[in-house]
């Protein structure tokens, strides 16, 4: 049925709190199963949001949820979590490669275990998560991976302050490039998409001052372009970095002070934008 995602099987990487979390609850509103794969099975001290937690929302939200606790850098835990997912829902239907790391800090400033968590969550987890789904994706009737990742967009500007950081999120762009292309035949889409303003999450405030809360959007913004894309053929849309405001925009939304923390407020665009 055109535009749900109702009976739909979903694995959604970092779904235990902010932008993950908004996409899980708004596909459980159609009747989605929903996969939450993330690190925190208990109470973080700094961060809301378990998969335990994330599973009560989804099931609230009228979905059917799976937690799941899985460090994506862990490859055989991946392996093992995406085939419990299809062996509970029968298959996997979307991928959402939406876990991150971020770390906003010049190249001196940038300590190796800092580099290597990013590389290591951003790059490889985006790569051995889709490596995981993609036999499975092949299976279903209309396949999807979106990464959360930025528009491929060579200039130094983007590099210039946190080099390490950029280099991380454009290889989970590069694998929308190189992916959508190699999976064409399969009829697998691959996507990226990509905030045009600073999201208010708990891991952003846990980046410091430099951005207030009222000059940004709720995840939910996200999730409502996620839901358009994750609904849309998968044959007719593939290989492309879509923006939140577009996709919402070319499916008929205008109010969009509705996702403003602060209505009214001046918003601070996101990186790469």
């Amino acid at each position: 049925m055109a535009g749900t995602l109702a009976g739909k099987t979903l694995f959604i990487s970092g779904g235990s709190r902010g932008i993950g979390h908004a996409i899980a609850v708004r596909a459980a509103r159609d009747g989605a199963n929903v996969a939450v794969a993330a690190k925190t099975a208990s109470p973080h001290p700094k961060l809301p949001g378990t998969i335990h937690t994330a599973a009560e929302d989804i099931e609230a939200a009228g979905g059917k949820a799976l937690p799941l606790e899985v460090d994506i850098r862990d490859e055989r835990r991946v392996v093992g979590a995406v085939e419990e997912t299809a062996s509970t829902f029968g298959g996997v239907d979307i991928l959402v490669n939406n876990a991150s790391a971020i770390y906003l800090t010049g190249t001196l400033d940038t300590p190796m275990r800092r580099f290597d968590l990013m590389f290591g969550v951003n790059v490889r987890g985006t790569f051995v998560c889709s490596q995981a789904a993609i036999p499975w994706l092949r299976r279903s009737a209309n396949p999807h991976i979106l990464n959360l990742s930025p528009p491929l967009a060579l200039h130094p500007r983007w590099f210039r302050d946190h080099t390490a950081y950029t280099m991380a999120k454009y290889g989970m762009s590069m694998c929308v490039l190189g992916m959508a292309a190699e999976f064409a035949g399969d009829r697998i889409a691959v996507n990226a998409l990509w905030p045009r303003t600073v999201i208010a999450t708990a891991a952003l405030a846990m980046l410091g001052a430099a951005v207030r809360p009222e000059n940004c959007r709720r995840p939910e913004i996200v999730a409502d372009a996620a839901h358009a894309i994750l609904t849309r053929d998968s044959r007719e849309l593939t290989g492309q970095f879509l923006i939140d405001e577009d996709v919402l925009r070319e499916a008929g939304v205008t109010d969009f002070e509705q996702y403003a923390v602060a209505p009214g407020q001046p918003l601070l665009p996101d990186l790469f934008l």
